[in-house]
């Protein structure tokens, strides 16, 4: 896009009460939302709040939603939208607002508390570990996540029922549970509190959470759909529970 003056309209308010406000701000040619919201910060409305740190989509601060979409304000360029169109940015909605564009994300990281430790198995009786890279390249993809929550923020099953928010970990975590029990070393055994605490059960697998991830991760694909194969396995697999029972293996794989 060449430079041009934009309509801005940004959501400003706090948990109590707010609105969309419009601002008329110029747009220079290559810049991101969050360019111009730092141009409407510094120029308009200096109280203005928004979250952002390394504006090179790194480190998952700056999410909102823009026109409607989850994404990365410092990765959403200003010429994806049509010239004369408004581009509307307003909190993530699963989150309570704090001021502004800020929203409290302090859930997450609660849950994220809830996550057993990994804990590896004895070392070789050489005091090294071995593992197969296939196993290894298995939980690469999940070491991806800048945790930026939008794809807890698409989640409905969160999103539009705050009641789940206790029982229900939500894509990015159920992340960390894939990451940990498909790694090669691990021996902790989560399935039980993925099936009675962590509300696997409640995904429905719509695959809204890999849509909106912008660093590609097949959130559903590869870490919560065998997520949920695990637990059928070990608690609805009538076949595997009379084996397990009768030998005594409940060995994870």
């Amino acid at each position: 896009m060449a430079d041009e003056t934009v309509t801005m309209r940004i959501w400003r308010g706090d948990k109590d009460s707010g609105a969309f406000q419009e601002f008329q701000v110029a747009a220079h040619e290559g810049e991101v939302v969050l360019d111009v919201i730092h141009r409407i910060q510094a120029t308009q409305a200096n109280d203005l709040a928004v979250r952002w740190n390394c504006k090179a989509g790194r480190c998952g601060s700056c999410s909102a939603e823009v026109n409607g979409r989850p994404r990365l304000t410092c990765m959403t360029r200003m010429n994806l939208f049509a010239s004369g169109e408004p581009v509307t940015v307003a909190p993530m909605k699963t989150f309570p607002i704090i001021k502004d564009l800020v929203t409290d994300v302090s859930f997450n990281f609660e849950m994220a508390k809830r996550v057993p430790a990994f804990k590896p198995r004895p070392r070789e009786p050489d005091g090294t570990y071995r593992m197969r890279q296939e196993d290894i390249d298995r939980v690469q993809e999940f070491h991806k996540c800048i945790e930026c929550f939008l794809c807890q923020n698409v989640c409905h099953v969160i999103r539009d029922h705050d009641e789940n928010k206790p029982h229900f970990a939500g894509p990015r975590l159920f992340i960390r549970y894939a990451e940990l029990e498909m790694h090669p070393l691990d021996t902790n055994d989560r399935r039980e509190l993925l099936k009675t605490e962590m509300g696997l059960g409640y995904c429905n697998i719509t695959k809204c959470c890999s849509e909106v991830c912008p660093e590609s991760i097949h959130i559903t694909d590869n870490a919560i759909i065998p997520l949920k194969e695990r637990v059928v396995d070990e608690f609805y697999d009538p076949v595997k529970f009379v084996v397990r029972k009768l030998t005594g293996r409940n060995k994870k794989v």
